[in-house]
């Protein structure tokens, strides 16, 4: 008994800021639990810092517990807001409703970056989302064909980041329709293999504020490259992963890319030695070099290293 007494007058000692990081570092169901403590503790987990950045993504929530939570705990501090539902189990519930995501818009004018994974959203009008997202990433969702298109296209005024992994039904259209609209400045596409050099090349005159780009396991060849290097002028980050018909014709498009910082690129082996070399000296602000798949020789490595005196280079076989 004498260990628990002291625990607990040690916390009774410790000052609001200090135990606000500690309930900070709880998952949410044991910070929910630890209100119940005393209450200090509950006036300290109703704190506006705690309930800023909420990860659900952990739990298996029912609809009617999150509307608990929109009503009772999340409110105008909440920055960002994790969901995950239950897409991939077979379950039948819908997770979110248009009127669900309107008490959001209101309860959280200040939330700026939603992550949804495994949800079914083919049910959800584009336009029902909250008007103050700067941020969306969708992860092994479901989407209807009508997303970004029409009235509804006009939906997120604020839109810069968007990021998509696994969504089958993503496609050239919703990459032509968001472009569009939406003045991004970040875009992961990650497993979308309906994104293809058609889709890339109708969006690139669209993106050209866009920083960052990412493309993994979408279908793309030089032809892709070349309008990424055509109208992407902006881009200080660049990684395509897993696109297997890219060769040095399209690496050489990337030229054009001055003011490029960061380029990671996979499946090496068809490349050349000397056109990664070649790019590099055209790339004067290059900090940061990554190529997977690559299997050069030491004189190879050499010449790569010798064209990057102030660059970090990371070479995986």
């Amino acid at each position: 008994m004498a260990a628990p007494k002291m625990a607990a007058k040690m916390a009774a000692a410790l000052p609001d800021p200090v135990l606000l990081r500690v309930l900070a570092l709880l998952p949410l169901r044991d910070r929910l639990r630890a209100a119940r403590v005393c209450r200090r503790w509950r006036r300290l987990v109703q704190d506006r810092v705690l309930w800023a950045d909420v990860d659900l993504s952990p739990h298996k929530l029912s609809s009617k517990t999150l509307w608990q939570l929109v009503r009772h705990r999340l409110g105008d501090s909440l920055r960002t807001l994790r969901v995950r539902g239950a897409l991939l189990a077979g379950g039948r519930q819908r997770l979110l409703s248009p009127a669900l995501l309107a008490a959001l818009a209101q309860r959280c004018p200040r939330l700026s970056r939603l992550c949804l994974a495994e949800a079914d959203l083919r049910p959800l009008p584009y336009e029902s989302f909250p008007a103050s997202l700067t941020a969306l990433e969708l992860s092994r969702c479901e989407i209807p064909a009508a997303w970004f298109c029409g009235s509804a296209a006009r939906a997120l005024p604020r839109l810069q980041h968007l990021v998509v992994r696994k969504v089958p039904a993503f496609s050239n259209q919703h990459l032509l329709n968001v472009s569009s609209r939406c003045r991004l400045k970040t875009l992961t596409l990650s497993g979308t293999y309906r994104v293809t050099d058609m889709g890339i090349q109708s969006a690139a005159p669209r993106l050209e504020e866009l920083e960052r780009l990412v493309l993994r396991h979408c279908v793309v060849t030089d032809s892709a490259l070349h309008f990424i290097g055509r109208h992407m002028k902006r881009l200080r980050f660049l990684e395509i992963s897993s696109a297997d018909s890219l060769t040095n014709a399209g690496l050489a498009c990337l030229a054009a890319l001055e003011g490029l910082e960061t380029l990671r690129l996979d499946h090496c082996d068809k490349f050349s030695p000397e056109a990664i070399a070649a790019l590099c000296r055209a790339l004067p602000r290059l900090r940061n070099l990554k190529l997977d798949g690559a299997d050069f020789g030491d004189e190879a490595m050499g010449k790569i290293q010798a064209s990057l005196p102030s660059c970090s280079f990371s070479l995986t076989p």
